[in-house]
């Protein structure tokens, strides 16, 4: 688990076909001190949220998948949670 600060969307017109219909989301890792913590990345939002909400990422592959409903995807990070 990670804890990040989604900082825009991302918008692809051509991409892997699991993909289509997801909503990408830019997200800024955070520290234990909730300052950045590396480069920001593209995540899958699986939970609906919005920009400038801390939010809960896993690199789990099987959630992923399940989310995607399809076997093969290149997803790294999907968002989880939404910190209240």
């Amino acid at each position: 688990m990670q804890i990040a600060k989604v900082v825009g969307t991302a918008v692809s017109t051509v991409k892997h076909e699991s993909l289509v219909g997801t909503k990408m989301m830019i997200v800024q890792p955070l520290g234990v001190d909730s300052a950045a913590d590396g480069f920001p990345f593209v995540a899958i939002d699986g939970v609906g949220c919005g920009v400038g909400q801390t939010v809960m990422l896993t690199s789990d592959g099987r959630f992923g998948r399940t989310l995607l409903n399809h076997q093969h995807n290149p997803v790294r990070w999907t968002i989880v949670g939404i910190k209240d």
